[in-house]
């Protein structure tokens, strides 16, 4: 790629928003051992040169992972350095009155770090981390069942390393994720691509049974409707073993099957919405490219899904997210378009919820999919006095202003842990 020739001969690795794909320069796939003779790992595309075979410099999905554990093991950080850097994205959280956050795939430094912070008295928030049991893009390890023996050396007062996560499907952007109909044809994947899964139906079965033995919960990243299915069938599973306790989080679950709505609920399966995508906006104008528009504007039923019993939990997927905001994404809960005037219309305007139910899947609810509702997520005597001073009443104010609303103040276990700066 031309524009990569900027690198003068360095190794460079760019990833794009989604994390699921990375652009690098041809030093860097030199460091990973990445050329024309390299085969493609399964789940993952090298992009070659038609002619020559050779990388063009845009690896998807699983090719990532050897740029990225070249690059991890070209600067390691310390645990101090990784604490530094969790406790600057816990700041940046508070000034949006945040105090409360699951992780959503945990590698060991995250763990040791979260667990430094709060040995040195500076975890300023309650964390819930997910222990990633397979990676396609992140490159980190170890995974799976060796992360997992490890969780309970890095439990502390505000972590809670209580939830797995598994990467069952990719992005629909770069037709990775696993759907019931084809995406729109092209020349890579033909007329007939729908995706695939990066577990069968038994691993998937399996790896739910286990964690559920285990005491464990489990957050699946789907975002097709197929995928969404096949964990609707193997939570099934594990709830006809016995399993009424832990908790499974579909996360993102942008695209559902009308005929599996009721199933979230009678399976007592979470909806974690993020990122924001429920309304117009460039991501939503890309997944139009590869899905039929009438099929690709049906995106994170929200309405129907508080409708039909289910909890629904809203997160940020920050930083794939630009901010962590969540004013942004409560504007576009309760009207349907783009909170920053950026993109005309409403994105399937039927699917609107109340200002009460946004705030309630920022709060309360969230709080319960996590499993800390135990000491946050409402105020009452007996819990954790996490709270934030806004500059307006949202149950007041016209729907159309909620996106401007700002933190004023945030408090975490009864410390003032952001104050806004006033403005000059």
């Amino acid at each position: 790629m031309a524009w990569l020739e900027a690198a003068g001969g360095r190794p460079v690795l760019l990833r794009d928003d989604s994390c699921h794909n990375r652009w690098v320069s041809s030093a860097a796939l030199a460091v990973a051992g990445i050329d024309a003779n390299s085969t493609d790992p399964a789940g993952g595309t090298v992009v070659r040169d038609p002619a020559t075979h050779a990388p063009v410099g845009l690896l998807i999905e699983s090719a990532l992972i050897p740029v990225e554990r070249a690059h991890a093991a070209s600067a390691p950080a310390s645990v101090e350095q990784n604490a530094g850097a969790s406790r600057r994205g816990i700041e940046i959280l508070h000034s949006f009155g945040i105090t409360t956050f699951q992780d959503a795939a945990a590698s060991l430094p995250m763990l040791e770090a979260l667990k430094h912070l709060d040995d040195t008295g500076r975890l300023d928030a309650w964390v819930v981390t997910s222990l990633t049991v397979n990676d396609k893009v992140f490159g980190t390890h170890p995974l799976g069942q060796d992360l997992i023996d490890r969780r309970e050396t890095y439990r502390s007062t505000h972590h809670r390393p209580d939830f797995v996560k598994i990467f069952l499907d990719g992005v629909p952007t770069s037709k990775t994720a696993a759907f019931l109909e084809p995406y729109l044809p092209d020349d890579m994947h033909g007329a007939d691509w729908r995706g695939e899964a990066t577990m069968s139906q038994d691993e998937l079965t399996g790896w739910l049974l286990r964690v559920a033995a285990q005491g464990l919960s489990a957050k699946i990243h789907c975002t097709g409707d197929r995928s969404v299915r096949m964990t609707l069938d193997a939570v099934a599973a594990a709830r006809a073993a016995g399993h009424t306790a832990p908790a499974f989080h579909i996360a993102h679950g942008q695209y559902i099957a009308d005929e599996d709505l009721p199933r979230l609920a009678e399976l007592s399966v979470v909806a974690d919405l993020s990122p924001a995508l429920w309304f117009p906006g460039v991501i939503v104008e890309a997944i139009c490219a590869c899905i039929p528009r009438e099929r690709a504007e049906r995106l994170h039923p929200n309405r129907d899904l508080l409708d039909a019993g289910v909890l629904i939990a809203r997160g940020s997927d920050w930083p794939v997210a630009p901010s962590p905001n969540p004013w942004y994404g409560i504007h576009g809960l309760v009207n349907r378009a783009d909170p920053t005037g950026t993109f005309p219309g409403r994105l399937w305007p039927e699917q609107a919820i109340t200002v009460a139910e946004a705030l309630h899947a920022y709060t309360l609810g969230a709080a319960h999919a996590m499993g800390t509702d135990d000491v946050t997520g409402s105020l009452k005597p007996g819990k954790s006095a996490d709270f934030v001073v806004l500059d307006r009443d949202p149950l007041a104010v016209p729907v159309d202003d909620l996106a401007a609303t700002t933190v004023d103040q945030t408090w975490f276990a009864g410390r003032k842990v952001y104050q806004r700066e006033p403005a000059r």
